[in-house]
């Protein structure tokens, strides 16, 4: 059963058409779910608007960064984050691979011109921890440059810290099964073929490896000042909600408890890593 002409010409409003729906026994729970989706999004947004906006007022440097593994969300809850913030004090960062130049120099050098100035707020997709994982998994650096990298990373990021710059870093996790599914759907869209590389296809190969190199970032680089935030995101639509609203609470910019929108995020979604801590990308 489904909706006719003469029900779309009758219904005036949201409540007619689920009306109709319970009255011809029509399934709109998706429709409902996504309807709740673009509500909450719609809010947070607003929200991020607001929080924009305060940052601006009070020069302060706020950068986020979006790590995991590929096909993760990252790039989508992004472009969510960023809709509509003003492009004046906002920006999203994704580098390319390193030039020769690049490669002669300090490896944070590339990272350290486009952190935030003040009053501005910057999205970094995929970041310095590059070095963390990609390249040591695929090959991209040897294992001296991996091992200063690993030592310099949190004096990097306290020395960050105590110039004032606020940095929140993600790490969207998704299961292997999930992965797998995503680049088969890239690959069958002509519109997200582009997405997909040979280092995605080794994603799934050297899932292991992957793993190891993750656990070995988390132990080595979650700091009191500076800690890894677990995104569970087999669910993309939650994973943008809920980061979404972990980085709302991490400012006491007050817009959101006055208005008594909920801006805390999900436990159940997204954590602060510890060791114990369960994973999804394992």
């Amino acid at each position: 059963m489904e909706y006719n002409a003469s029900d779309l010409l009758n219904a005036k409003s949201r409540k007619d058409l689920i009306k109709i729906a319970n009255k011809k026994h029509i399934n709109i729970d998706k429709v409902l779910s996504n309807l709740k989706y673009e509500i909450e999004l719609s809010q947070l947004q607003s929200e991020l608007v607001n929080l924009q906006q305060w940052i601006t007022k009070n020069n302060m440097r706020v950068a986020v960064l979006f790590e995991g593994r590929d096909a993760a969300g990252k790039g989508g809850s992004i472009k969510r984050f960023i809709e509509h913030l003003n492009p004046r004090t906002s920006r999203v960062v994704a580098l390319s691979k390193p030039t020769d130049t690049e490669r002669g120099q300090w490896y944070f050098r590339r990272y350290i011109k486009e952190l935030p100035n003040p009053g501005e707020i910057v999205f970094f997709d995929r970041s310095w921890y590059n070095r963390a994982v990609v390249e040591p998994v695929m090959g991209f650096c040897d294992k001296k440059e991996y091992k200063q990298f690993i030592v310099q990373v949190p004096e990097f990021e306290h020395m960050l810290y105590e110039d004032g710059v606020i940095v929140i870093k993600f790490w969207f996790s998704i299961s292997k099964e999930v992965q797998s599914a995503r680049f088969n759907a890239r690959l069958k869209n002509p519109l997200k073929q582009w997405k997909f590389s040979p280092v995605d296809k080794k994603g799934q190969e050297l899932w292991d490896k992957y793993t190891y190199y993750k656990e070995q970032m988390f132990s080595k680089t979650h700091t009191p000042f500076c800690p890894w935030v677990i995104v569970k995101t087999n669910d993309k639509k939650t994973a943008r909600l809920e980061s979404i609203r972990y980085l709302l609470s991490k400012f006491d910019y007050k817009v959101g408890k006055e208005t008594g929108k909920v801006i805390q995020p999900d436990p159940n979604v997204i954590v602060r890593y510890y060791r114990n801590a369960k994973q999804i990308d394992i």
